[in-house]
């Protein structure tokens, strides 16, 4: 692997853009780099494969990786900002990954300084959970749930925020390893199933998630020892579970850590007691900042309510009208009492109150929300969207990189409609495509004015 710097003090660019920067981390075929994005003047994290692995099935899985993280996004996953193909001085290829730089350590450096108090082992597990349900539910096995490829982000008004990095060895459902392959993952972290080479599912990463809680708890890993001796454990007996762990949290880790898979919970029904234990929390001391106030001030940042109609929005709506053959697409908005119509194609209305939003709790929802017939879900019984003749409503969340959720995208129709997981991921796709176009904005102002932009004080929209 090259070093970043060349001959001279000239850093190392990569497709003309990149400039790479300080080494993060090296593992067995890539290296990661800070690096700075020339053209939109960010901070970045590179992940550069080795030119070595030049073998037409090498550069199959680097790129299934960039495909595989491409597809997804959540705020408790790091994002995926662009990928390609550079080559070294000897004209080898690299494939290279370009992802949101977290500034922080990762849980393996942070366990470094002892263990984690019960309150930052509750908001780990929440936000983990969150992502591994997310994954899970897009068929997504990760394989290798560790403390380094856990990666804590400080913020001002909470414990560490939590994000899963590293999908190397991930699988789909659709690409499941033979009964008996050669077992990938790192060995003090391994399910059962995984040493013995069985077929894994998503509650393999339930287990191994289930020992990085315990270790969070304790600073000390379940199975220690040699990889031999750390992998085969697990098979004779459970992890101890601390005996001061809360008796909520201590309950549900030792179901995530049962040898039999059938015995675990799935992720999303593994989180209920974090949550609930963060609420406890939070309900036991005055919160430095309303929640509601940090996601204002991103809808501030992006400066779009007192801004007039956009082109680019509008194509976006309009492809979205053609594809799935509604009337109605729009893109939203959302401040303190009003939702603002960015894009309203097919709707003569620029804006409404909050109260007779579009969608579920005030125009917002945190999850992609598909209503196929707005008079038989009870999820919108008396919610009113769009207008009472509305029966169809298909929505994807707009989350920012830093996890706010700012408003939606989404495709109306006055006649319910069928929608297919197929649609629902073009559905995503295009509100991606939303929200990169809001970044591209964004940076560009950086970029012209040399600094972060002002953000407005006060109100978020005109009234």
């Amino acid at each position: 692997m090259l070093d970043p710097v060349g001959s001279g003090s000239t850093a190392r660019m990569l497709s003309g853009r990149y400039r790479l920067g300080p080494l993060l981390g090296r593992g067995g075929a890539s290296t990661v780099y800070r690096a700075r994005d020339t053209l939109l003047g960010r901070e970045v994290a590179i992940k550069l494969f080795a030119a070595s692995a030049v073998r037409p099935e090498d550069l199959q899985a680097q790129q299934g990786e960039a495909r595989l993280l491409g597809s997804l996004n959540h705020p408790g996953l790091v994002m995926l900002l662009d990928a390609g193909v550079d080559f070294d001085a000897k004209g080898e290829p690299q494939v290279y990954l370009v992802m949101e730089l977290v500034e922080g350590s990762d849980l393996r450096e942070r366990l470094r300084r002892g263990a984690l108090e019960p309150v930052e082992v509750a908001y780990l597990g929440w936000d983990i959970l969150l992502a591994l349900d997310h994954i899970h539910q897009a068929g997504i096995v990760h394989r290798d749930i560790k403390p380094a490829n856990v990666l804590l982000v400080e913020t001002r008004h909470r414990p560490p925020r939590a994000k899963l990095a590293d999908f190397g060895i991930a699988l789909t459902h659709a690409d499941q390893q033979d009964p008996g392959e050669f077992t990938t993952g790192t060995a003090a972290y391994l399910s059962p199933e995984q040493v013995e080479g069985r077929l894994l599912g998503p509650e393999t990463d339930v287990y191994a998630f289930g020992l990085v809680l315990i270790e969070a708890f304790t600073g000390r890993p379940c199975f220690p020892g040699g990889v031999t001796d750390s992998a085969l454990a697990r098979l004779d007996r459970d992890p101890v579970i601390p005996a001061d762990l809360p008796a909520d949290l201590a309950q549900v880790v030792r179901r995530m850590t049962a040898r039999n898979p059938r015995d675990r919970p799935a992720a999303a029904d593994a989180m209920e007691p974090f949550r609930a234990h963060v609420a406890q929390f939070l309900g036991a001391v005055e919160p430095a900042r309303d929640p509601e106030s940090d996601r204002l001030d991103a809808v501030r940042r992006y400066n779009l309510l007192d801004t007039p109609p956009d082109g680019a929005f509008d194509r976006i709506t309009a492809l979205a009208a053609r594809l799935f053959s509604v009337p109605m697409a729009i893109v939203t908005v959302v401040d303190e009492d009003r939702i603002w119509l960015k894009s309203h194609h097919g709707i003569a209305v620029e804006e409404v109150q909050r109260q007779r939003g579009f969608a579920l709790s005030g125009g917002l929802h945190e999850d992609t929300l598909v209503i196929e017939d707005a008079r038989s879900d009870p999820r919108v019984a008396g919610a009113p969207m769009a207008g009472d003749d509305v029966r169809f409503f298909a929505g994807v969340p707009l989350i920012t990189p830093d996890g706010q959720n700012i408003g939606s995208f989404a495709v109306l129709d006055r006649e319910p409609h069928a929608f297919p997981p197929e649609s629902v991921a073009t559905l995503e796709d295009l509100a991606a495509m939303v929200l990169h176009e809001m970044e591209l904005r964004l940076a560009t102002r950086r970029i012209v004015m040399g600094r972060e932009p002002d953000r407005p004080r006060g109100r978020t929209g005109t009234g």
